[in-house]
């Protein structure tokens, strides 16, 4: 176990931590949470005996064998799979200490050592752990200064991982992975007999690998049972309790649960008004967790929302020879898109083509006059003018705009002060991320075309993006290995796969599914095709995988349902904040008086539909979920 008391630790004159006192036990996996800043990094770095504490007691078995991730990688000439292999330091010593040996005594040892550390199994084990992480059968044998900065931060993570480790740290292993490496590498740490300590700002990522949150809040760290969601509503009971925004929430909540109240009393409905009271409960818990958050940010109304915003006609993309091709593909004013597909497949490549970054090689692609794009990558956090400020950023977006306006602006974004005046050459990934989406939002798209948007972003920063891009009145393309993100941000789904972008048939739950048995005929080829109780238990997951993706077309209808009701709530509440203007009912306010009433029975008429609809399908989804079960 590691034991902390009274733990105490400054950055300069700052301190991170004061008096925390916790036992991390062993075979324990641990998510780090906290505002950036707080001390997580530093944390690990007392662990690894970086650094010391100023106060209190740090205690931890001996001879722990640790595993970490590098930040660091050399340029070096040795193969990609040799590099993940030196990860076992123990089995490299036993290779050189055979080299060295002439006693043929001492090389039976050894051998015997080798057999017992997997060494004659090393360079298989070393290849799934690459594979499993993106890289191709023929990349593994390349050497590691053939890879680009990402790609050798991946090969530091699958170095790590090759470690025989009673304890492994992870400072946010997905950044520099794909939602399909995500989900690998969430099932390899699952599965992982040690002790894991993990820092990620992915929730879902979270969710699914730990059992205990270890929060750094106000100098003090507090471990919490459970995963984060299960954290969250903990943390979220001590907050409401304290903050006035959530008596907001409790009125919000109030007029959702006013058209439950409808149907309450017919029989047929009974069930599903009951369910839905329950989700509502459940978001009573959650929200209030961000309402401390620094970040508050929104999407301004476009200028112009023409419909439809692009069309493609059989197009194809590619660089040397097209990497997809015969896309055909329309782009609503209100569609909020994610695309999927395997590592290599053409998302960036589909997304580029999108901002006109690559042309196309056959077809047409076709903007509406008024589209307005607004796109974000991540060698855009690369071309910002190091010397320039936040401030001067969107002084270049608008010569004639006040300081005073921009630094508000800036403020959502957490530029507080005189951070606003300052270079960006020393800011962090996540601030420089954050500022490129300031500078996107100020040009107030009606096209958002994102790609990993969250990388760097902490889940506080993440949530805001998740809520301003549920109100952005526009269209919206999103790549993301935030699952979390995807699911509360898009409403359809598109495939990347085999050279074309089709719709895909289920939702993010099923696409971990998708991809297994995408692989499976390859996986599966040197497997004898036997009765065993295994096959018989995968062969039930499979079937079980297939019923909940033919639920899934009904479920998103469900999901866009609930969606739309809730822009049109918040609709008929910016009308009725309107209606409270006395000077409205003025005799020379009664036309403006006239259309805000009629515009309120319209929106009245039009939740009551779509409400009477979500309940109808609602009961068919239960309905259909009881007879697959």
């Amino acid at each position: 176990m590691l034991s902390f008391s009274q733990l105490g630790i400054r950055l300069g004159t700052r301190a991170l931590l004061e008096n925390s006192t916790f036992t991390i036990h062993r075979g324990h996996k641990v998510g780090i949470t906290g505002a950036n800043g707080t001390g997580k990094t530093t944390l690990l770095s007392l662990i690894l005996g970086k650094i010391t504490a100023d106060t209190g007691d740090f205690e931890m078995p001996r001879n722990l064998v640790i595993a970490h991730v590098a930040q660091e990688v050399e340029a070096t000439d040795r193969a990609a799979v040799e590099y993940v292999i030196d990860g076992d330091a123990e089995l490299r010593e036993l290779q050189a200490a055979l080299d060295k040996s002439t006693d043929g005594i001492k090389q039976a040892e050894i051998h015997s050592a080798i057999e017992v550390a997997g060494g004659y199994t090393a360079e298989s084990r070393a290849a799934t752990l690459l594979n499993g992480l993106g890289f191709t059968p023929d990349q593994i044998n390349q050497s590691v200064k053939s890879f680009s900065g990402g790609w050798r931060m991946r090969l530091n993570l699958a170095r790590a991982l090759m470690c025989r480790s009673d304890l492994l740290l992870l400072d946010e292993p997905t950044n520099h992975l794909d939602l399909d490496a995500v989900i690998w590498l969430e099932s390899w740490l699952k599965h992982y007999a040690g002790t894991l300590i993990l820092i990620s700002h992915d929730r879902e990522f979270l969710d699914n690998v730990v059992n205990e949150i270890a929060h750094i809040e106000h100098q003090n760290l507090k471990l919490y049972s459970g995963n984060y969601s299960q954290f969250e509503r903990i943390r979220a009971e001590h907050l409401a309790a304290q903050q006035s925004a959530h008596e907001k929430q409790q009125r919000e909540i109030a007029h959702m649960n006013s058209y439950v109240a409808r149907f309450r009393a017919k029989a047929t409905k009974a069930k599903q008004a009951q369910s839905r009271l329950k989700a509502l409960s459940r978001l009573e818990l959650i929200a209030p967790a961000h309402i401390d958050s620094p970040f508050k940010f929104s999407f301004k109304a476009p200028d112009k929302l023409p419909n439809p915003l692009l069309r493609i006609t059989d197009a194809s993309v590619g660089y040397d020879k097209p990497l997809l091709e015969k896309i055909k593909f329309e782009m609503h004013n209100d569609a909020r898109i994610g695309l999927l597909g395997p590592n290599g497949a053409g998302k960036s490549t589909f997304i580029k083509m999108l901002a006109s970054d690559l042309q196309t090689m056959s077809g047409e692609l076709h903007f509406a006059k008024d589209t307005k794009i607004a796109y974000f990558a991540q060698h855009q956090l690369d071309q910002l003018t190091l010397e320039a400020s936040p401030i001067d950023h969107l002084k270049q977006l608008d010569k004639n705009a006040a300081d005073s306006d921009l630094r508000t602006f800036l403020g959502g974004f957490g530029f507080q002060g005189d951070r606003v005046f300052e270079a960006v050459k020393p800011f962090s990934g996540g601030e420089k991320a954050r500022l490129v989406l300031a500078m996107l939002v100020y040009q107030k798209p009606n096209l958002l075309l994102l790609d990993e948007p969250s990388n760097h972003l902490d889940i506080q920063m993440r949530h805001a993006l998740t809520v301003a891009l549920q109100d952005f009145q526009g269209g919206i393309v999103l790549i993301s290995h935030d699952r979390h993100l995807l699911k509360m941000a898009c409403d359809t789904l598109l495939l990347v796969n085999d050279g074309r972008v089709e719709s895909f048939s289920g939702d993010i739950d099923t696409y971990p599914s998708w991809l297994q048995n995408r692989n499976k005929p390859a996986q599966g080829s040197t497997r004898p095709e036997a009765s065993t109780p295994e096959i018989s238990q995968r062969e039930k997951k499979r079937i079980e995988a297939e019923r909940r993706q033919q639920l899934a077309p009904l479920r998103k209808e469900v999901t866009s349902l609930e969606k739309q009701l809730e822009r049109l709530t918040g609709k008929k509440e910016e009308l009725e904040n309107k209606l409270a203007d006395e000077s409205l009912y003025d005799d020379s306010n009664k036309e403006t008086l006239k259309d805000l009433l009629w515009q309120q029975a319209e929106l009245s008429k039009s939740i009551e539909q779509v409400e009477e609809e979500w309940m109808e399908k609602a009961e068919e989804l239960q309905q259909a979920q009881q007879s697959v079960s």
